[in-house]
This record gives structure tokens, C-alpha cells and sequence, in this order.
């Protein structure tokens, strides 16, 4: 036993591990374990402190990105229904846009189409109604022009505050011309054009004698006009749609103030 122990030893002395150099490769000093966990406690400490300070509201709002996130990944059927039918809507107006240009394939009939478009214009039909009414001597006559000339007004200020809410532009990018500017038709939705001559046609076939022939006639003009503004780029075929439905219902605002002859003197008596 005595011998044993001075070899243990000797053994000790020699291996190579047991120096001071290599001892933190085998155990790890009390200085860098001490270290660690105070770095440890210190950061818990930071992590606790932060989770403390974050207030409820930030929390919730953290909670709910990603709900938001999959509301917005994941749309309704409503909003994938009327995306699409959105995008028809300006892939078939952008196709029947044959007049939007020179270059487009109908451009050569762009005069055309356009001198087709002022026959439905706001500023031409007041401009003749104003002159029926001072040339007309009866009083039917003048109670049927005042309450037209009072339709054409509604039609201006109705169409023009629609656009000014919806303010949505044609499939093209066409400056109105100066009639549009006057009668505030510089935007898309509702087409006033499509709008006025809805009213129109209706008004002339409740309050004129016209022969089948002129009605069926009336009807087309009324069609060509409103379609026309699809053509040369203007509007989609929605707005012209939603055109004849507002020229429907100012009808049928006008038949409901509709003007006695009575009032309709007054007024022109005071003008």
C-alpha cells in the first residue's frame, strides 16, 4: 500500500489533464458558473420587467394581428363576388372600348360616335327646351316644358353629386370634354349621358303622342346614346346600367312634384 500511493501520485503528476491550463476544460471555474447565473437572473429579471411594463392594450393588439391577418388573407364570398365581377366589368369595358382612341380599331368613327354622344348632353337639351318654352303659347305646352326643363335640372345636380361621392374613373384615362365640365360630368359612375336619356325617352313616351314607329325609335336613340359613352372609353357598362336605373327613378321623382299649370305661370311669369 505505501508503494501504490508515490505511483498513484507520480501518475497524477504526469498526466497531462490535471494542469492548471487545461482544468477549464474539464470543469468549468466558479468565477464563469457565478457569471452565467447572474446573467441569467439578470436577463429572467429584464424579461419579467418587459412583460410587466407591455400594457393589456398592446397585448390584445398582439393577440389579434393574426386574426386580422387571416381576415385579410381570407376574404368573404361577398368580397370575392364583387372582385370578380369588378374585374369583368372593366375586362369587357376595356374590349367594347373600340373609340377610346385614334389607334383602336373603330377609331376612324370616334366623330361619330361622339356627335352621337351630344345628342344626349345636358347643356343642349336645356338650351332647347328654354327656347320651346318662350316660343309656346299654350298652357299644356308650357306646364310640359317647365316640368321638363325642371327634370333636366334634377338630372344635372343628382348625376353630378354621385360622381362626386363615387368618384370613380372610366377604363381609359380621357379628359372630359367642356360640356362635361359644365354640367360636372367628370367622373364615371353613374353615366349622366345614360341617365338623361333614360329620363328623357321615358318622359316624352308618358307626356307625347308619338306613333309606334317614334317610340320604338326613341327607345334605340336612348340605347345607342347611353352605349356610346362605352365606346369611346368613358364610362363601364355599369355605369351606363346604373345610368338608365337613376334616369328611371328621376322620372319618377319628377311625376311626383310634377308642376300644376298654375305654378308653371307663376314661374314664368317671374322669369
Amino acid at each position: 500500500m505505501p508503494a501504490s500511493q508515490p505511483r498513484s501520485r507520480a501518475r497524477d503528476r504526469n498526466n497531462v489533464l490535471n494542469r492548471a491550463e487545461f482544468l477549464s476544460l474539464n470543469q468549468p471555474l466558479k468565477g464563469n458558473q457565478e457569471s452565467r447565473s447572474s446573467s441569467r437572473k439578470q436577463s429572467g429579471q429584464a424579461g419579467a420587467a418587459g412583460a410587466q411594463s407591455t400594457n393589456p392594450k398592446e397585448r390584445r393588439q398582439s393577440q389579434q394581428l393574426p386574426e386580422e391577418d387571416c381576415m385579410q388573407l381570407n376574404p368573404s364570398f361577398k368580397g370575392i363576388a364583387f372582385n370578380s365581377l369588378l374585374a369583368i366589368d372593366i375586362c369587357m369595358s376595356k374590349r367594347l372600348g373600340v373609340c377610346a382612341n385614334r389607334a383602336s380599331s373603330w377609331g376612324g368613327a370616334r366623330s361619330m360616335i361622339n356627335l352621337l354622344g351630344i345628342t344626349g348632353h345636358g347643356i343642349p337639351w336645356i338650351a332647347g327646351t328654354l327656347i320651346c318654352l318662350v316660343k309656346s303659347s299654350t298652357l299644356a305646352g308650357q306646364e310640359v316644358l317647365m316640368n321638363l326643363l325642371l327634370a333636366l335640372l334634377l338630372d344635372i345636380m343628382i348625376v353630378a353629386g354621385l360622381q362626386k361621392l363615387a368618384k370613380r374613373k372610366g377604363p381609359y384615362d380621357i379628359n372630359p370634354g367642356l360640356l362635361d365640365y359644365l354640367t360636372m360630368d367628370t367622373y364615371a359612375f353613374p353615366a349622366g349621358h345614360a341617365s338623361r336619356v333614360a329620363m328623357l325617352s321615358k318622359f316624352f313616351l308618358n307626356h307625347l303622342v308619338l306613333a309606334i314607329p317614334l317610340r320604338i325609335l326613341l327607345v334605340l336613340w336612348a340605347l345607342c346614346v347611353g352605349f356610346s359613352r362605352v365606346m369611346i372609353g368613358r364610362h363601364h357598362i355599369t355605369d351606363v346600367l346604373s345610368g338608365f336605373v337613376f334616369g328611371y327613378l328621376q322620372f319618377r321623382l319628377v311625376e311626383l312634384i310634377w308642376m300644376s299649370s298654375n305654378t308653371c305661370q307663376m314661374l314664368i311669369s317671374i322669369w
